[in-house]
């Protein structure tokens, strides 16, 4: 059975294997197509090569084919008629072992039921349930879709068309390598006649990389158009995500207002209360402990007193007492030590400490004078009630002098008329009694009248009764009831006690300020407090201020002590501030090469800031949209002045000396002093560099110019323009007795004049040796005009051109006018040494055709057309 099995040529397998067969190449797996077994035997059959092939109309039209047969091999074996197949139709060509038989299963392979797959299934149910979900939300794409696999490959191949370079993720057109990879610059080469050809090659490349650039287009809105559905689905679900965490936000915050409200109904009264004993626990430890270290601080002097009256073994005895107490039950505290500490603070934290030392200060000083005023307000009460007895017990003397002269007049009048003296006693007491009551009945502001409508006469009665016993008690006799003679105060003492009230209000203003005062000091041993910027100073200068001011409002008098330190501390502030800037002022002018400088945007604004008077350093700005360039000059309310660095410099100095003024008003009459010092000190000093040729030594200049010269004069007349302006800043700053100080700035707009004119004088004396070294040389001869005048337009056109732009255009006319007297009177002084007098001869009209040069040439230079130069001086009327 095996062996037809073998040779059977009917293929054995199950129907299943298909779907895990892969597609042969029927080229690479051709099989010799063999003949079918003879159905019909009756019939002719045809070879094996005949059977491959459709039948010929010519030969094989009579031949017995495949195409002739009526009922098939699948049809024969499926016969539903046939209840059980005939053996013989097999064996009769395929062999008598071709039997019906039962397979024997085989002995290596288990028996395989249901059950075997009962736990697998149990495991994979839960995953198949949420694929089956998953599949419901989003529909799985046909991964064996032929025509997603085509465009997928399609797409593979268009990208493979487009270069590796492009793909890569440092790709950059920045780098040269990558540039010229991409774009050759062959392509771009038009010499050597080839243009039409590079041309067509460009326009090549350009097509390609639009070419490319389509590739990836199509290919990223295909890939996004895959992935839409996932999108979709992504935003769907963040959507509810988003709902839920909505619905939970408000579950949650509902749940915090449950909690807060049963927090505050049943937690925060308990817990306020247990905070509350545990607060007045600690400071009854806190209050315990003060003491304590208070009576340790109080040891030192009291050793003192004990050795000083030789009580060495109490003093012994104190030490150890305090060294245990130390070691024991103030162990780790170390405000004993109330200034290392304290020195080891920055200056904000230090500060910050002031602050909160001030504001206990001023808590305490408040405390202190409201419980003086209510001990003041008691005792003016006191007073006042003293007062008031007094005045009742006039009233009542003078009452009872007027109840025995009335007595007396009645009982005269009653033994005169026989009656009984007892009876008229006791009449004469029942009617002023009567009288007495009606009387302060009407007259006490307190009662009001009685009326017989209203009010029966008893009722009124008994109602004044009350009220006068309700006086009675309150008046200051009945308090003073209380107290023994011996405690009860005199009102001279009442006096003196209201006085001293205020005193002692004082006093502990005093101490406060005292106390500051050590903490001040006690900073300012290691001269931190003179290293302070001016900021810093500032805002401790203004925090004492305040202060001061502050315990002056609460006490009505203004403690000395504080603001003496403060004064101190101002005074050595101001001399370091001072000399911090004269050494910068010193340091810029031995650097300054005295040459034109630039002057940047920030300085013109901070000229721009005073324009209108008012001095004042302007905040400094963020960094602008768009940077302002440097300009030539310094425009200052419309002049210009061409300035070095060292000025500008000094213009922003003085502008700090006027700030700092501002804000440390008791400082003025000291700043004032310093900055004229300061005033003084340029001036000399740049007289020094530029007149006196210093800056040749100190800088190195090679020779000090008429640029130098000139550049120094108009530094000068600058900040002569501002000694008004800063003398009335400072005017309305000082009070009237001390206006005298205001004398200085008039001595240095003096002496700055002095410098200006020196520098002119100067400007004239260079030109002076020049025209004395020329014109001692004049001959009067051909050609016209002489060297000598063309040599002196040559340097009088420098002259120009070195200050003319520096200088204001009428300076420079009024400096060519005092040059042209000088070259006037050395001209003069060497025509009459060569005897050339106006005589119409030959050398005047030699000479008049020199003068006539320099004139033209001097009224040609820029500011000097009109310049009137009179030359007809320079000739002597000789005949």
């Amino acid at each position: 059975m095996a062996s037809s099995h073998r040779s059977s040529p009917v293929p054995q397998g199950s129907s299943s294997d298909v779907f895990f067969k892969k597609e042969v190449d029927p080229a690479k797996h051709a099989r010799p197509v063999q003949s079918l077994p003879d159905v019909c035997p009756k019939e002719p059959t045809g070879d094996s090569n005949s059977l491959c092939v459709a039948p010929s109309l010519v030969t094989d039209q009579h031949r017995w084919t495949v195409y002739h047969s009526k009922v098939n091999l699948p049809a024969a074996l499926n016969d539903p008629t046939l209840a059980k197949r005939e053996s013989d139709f097999f064996t009769k060509t395929w062999g008598l072992d071709f039997v019906d038989t039962e397979v024997i299963p085989s002995f290596y392979l288990p028996q395989i039921s249901k059950e075997h797959f009962i736990a697998y299934q149990q495991e994979i149910s839960q995953r198949e349930k949420i694929h089956e979900r998953c599949k419901n939300i989003c529909p799985p794409k046909d991964t064996f879709d032929r025509t997603l696999l085509h465009i997928h490959d399609k797409s593979r191949t268009d990208l493979e068309q487009v270069p590796k370079i492009f793909m890569k993720p440092d790709f950059a057109l920045d780098d040269p390598l990558t540039f010229n990879s991409v774009l050759p610059w062959s392509h771009f080469n038009t010499a050597g006649g080839k243009g039409n050809r590079d041309a067509a090659s460009s326009k090549l490349l350009q097509e390609k990389l639009s070419h490319y650039l389509d590739i990836v287009e199509v290919n990223i809105a295909h890939q996004i158009s895959l992935r839409s559905e996932a999108f979709f689905h992504a935003m769907t679900s963040q959507h509810e995500l988003q709902d839920y965490l909505k619905k939970t936000s408000q579950a949650v915050k509902m749940l915090r207002q449950k909690i807060a409200q049963i927090d505050k109904v049943m937690c925060e009264g308990s817990l306020h209360i247990l905070r509350l004993a545990l607060t007045r626990n600690n400071c009854v430890k806190v209050y315990n402990k003060l003491k304590l270290m208070a009576t340790v601080h109080q040891t030192q002097p009291t050793v003192q007193v004990l050795l000083s009256t030789s009580e060495f073994v109490g003093a012994l005895d104190l030490i150890a007492t305090t060294q245990e107490v130390l070691q024991q039950e103030l162990q780790g505290v170390h405000s004993f030590r109330l200034a290392d500490q304290m020195r080891m603070l920055n200056f904000p934290q230090w500060i910050d400490l002031l602050k909160d030392i001030f504001s206990k200060f001023t808590v305490f000083l408040q405390r202190v004078k409201a419980t003086l005023n209510v001990i003041h307000s008691v005792v003016l009460s006191v007073l006042d009630k003293n007062q008031r007895t007094r005045e009742l017990e006039e009233i009542s003397q003078q009452r009872n002098a007027a109840k025995d002269n009335s007595l007396d007049s009645e009982v005269a009048y009653l033994t005169h008329e026989g009656l009984f003296i007892s009876d008229a006693f006791g009449e004469g007491e029942l009617a002023p009694a009567a009288a007495d009551t009606t009387s302060q009945r009407n007259t006490s502001p307190n009662s009001e009248p009685c009326s017989s409508d209203s009010v029966s006469e008893p009722e009124c009665t008994d109602s004044s009764s009350s009220k006068e016993q309700t006086s009675a008690s309150a008046t200051p006799g009945a308090i003073d009831a209380l107290v023994s003679e011996d405690m009860r105060l005199t009102d001279l003492e009442l006096g003196k006690l209201a006085s001293s009230i205020q005193e002692l209000l004082c006093s502990a203003s005093d101490m406060c300020h005292d106390r500051a005062v050590k903490f001040l000091m006690s900073r300012a041993k290691d001269g931190f407090l003179e290293k302070l910027n001016s900021t810093e100073f500032i805002t401790l200068s203004r925090l004492m201020e305040t202060f001061i001011m502050d315990t002056e409002q609460i006490c009505g008098r203004k403690s000395t002590s504080l603001l003496g330190a403060l004064q101190s501390q101002a005074n050595k502030f101001v001399n370091r501030f001072h000399e911090e800037r004269r050494t910068k002022l010193s340091l810029l002018l031995d650097n300054e090469r005295w040459k034109q400088a630039d002057v940047p945007a920030e300085f013109q604004d901070l000229v721009d800031s005073i324009a209108d008077g008012k001095i004042a350093l302007p905040e400094k700005k963020t960094v602008a949209t768009e940077e302002r360039k440097p300009a030539e000059v310094l425009v200052v309310e419309g002049h210009q002045y061409a300035v070095v660095g060292t000025v500008l410099l000094l213009i922003r100095i003085i502008l700090e000396y006027c700030q700092c003024v501002d804000n440390i008003p008791s400082v003025t009459t000291d700043m004032l002093t310093r900055l004229t010092d300061l005033l003084k000190y340029f001036n000399s000093r740049s007289c020094q560099l530029v007149l006196g040729a210093g800056a040749l030594q100190v800088v190195g200049l090679k020779t000090i110019t008429t640029k130098n010269l000139a550049l120094s004069s108009r530094c000068l007349q600058l900040i002569v323009h501002y000694i008004p302006v800063i003398r009335a800043h400072f005017e309305a700053r000082l009070p009237p007795k001390q206006w005298s100080m205001l004398r200085h700035f008039d001595h240095i707009t003096k002496d700055y004049h002095d410098h200006i004119a020196e520098i002119s004088a100067k400007l004239v004396a260079i030109m002076d040796s020049l025209f004395d070294k020329l014109l001692s040389k004049y001959e009067v001869k051909a050609p016209v005009p002489s060297p000598c005048f063309r040599n002196i337009c040559k340097q009088m056109t420098k002259m120009h051109e070195a200050i003319f732009d520096l200088l204001p255009e009428e300076q420079t006319r009024m400096l060519f006018l005092r040059i042209n007297a000088s070259y006037k009177l050395h001209l003069k002084k060497q025509l009459s040494h060569l005897n050339v007098i106006n005589d119409g001869g030959p050398q005047n009209g030699l000479v008049t055709a020199d003068v006539a040069f320099y004139t033209g040439n001097l009224q040609a230079l820029k500011g000097l057309k009109d310049l009137d130069l009179n030359m007809a001086e320079i000739w002597e009327q000789k005949r």
